[in-house]
């Protein structure tokens, strides 16, 4: 059987609103911790527990991961924190998914609009994903909402159109 690399496209939970933070800066809502923790609850009972996850640096997807952390029960140290990931536009979370040893074969991300959905739009082969699911990401996903793909190829291999978008999912 040939293993299957998966990417699990993560936008962090619902943040606080802007206002006098820099956006870095901006914590998660109340109602953003209850996201995060249904995010981790729906990847554990869907079998998408990370080997690997790049978080951005920026601090509501630090909690976000945190949260959704404990849901999974997993080390701290699968994670990387990155500027990269928090300036990223999708050639450049390419470049970062691609630079993941070959040896890891689930990699969760957890990142922001309108990277995540733009990236998943783009790694998807329109002819082999879900079509449903297409359609959500390419008119981008709300706070909370995970998608994922899938390829034979390792990491290192992805390209636009290359993986089959298998689900989009919005934890209640």
């Amino acid at each position: 059987m040939t293993p299957t690399y998966q990417l699990v496209l993560l936008r962090h939970a619902k943040a606080e609103a802007a206002e006098s933070l820099a956006d870095h800066l901006r914590p998660l809502a109340l109602d953003g911790r209850r996201q995060a923790t249904g995010v981790g609850a729906a990847l554990r009972d869907a079998g998408l527990v990370p080997e690997a996850v790049l978080v951005s640096s920026a601090v509501r997807t630090r909690q976000t991961w945190d949260l959704v952390r404990t849901g999974l029960e997993v080390p701290a140290e699968v994670a990387t924190l990155s500027d990269a990931v928090y300036d990223a536009g999708v050639r450049e979370l390419l470049e970062l998914v691609r630079a993941v040893p070959e040896s890891t074969h689930r990699l969760l991300v957890v990142g922001h609009e309108p990277t995540v959905s733009q990236t998943a739009a783009t790694l998807a082969d329109a002819a082999a994903s879900d079509l449903a699911a297409l359609a959500r990401v390419r008119a981008g996903v709300p706070t909370a909402t995970f998608s994922v793909l899938e390829s034979a190829a390792p990491f290192a291999a992805w390209a636009p159109g290359a993986a089959h978008l298998r689900a989009v999912v919005a934890p209640a």
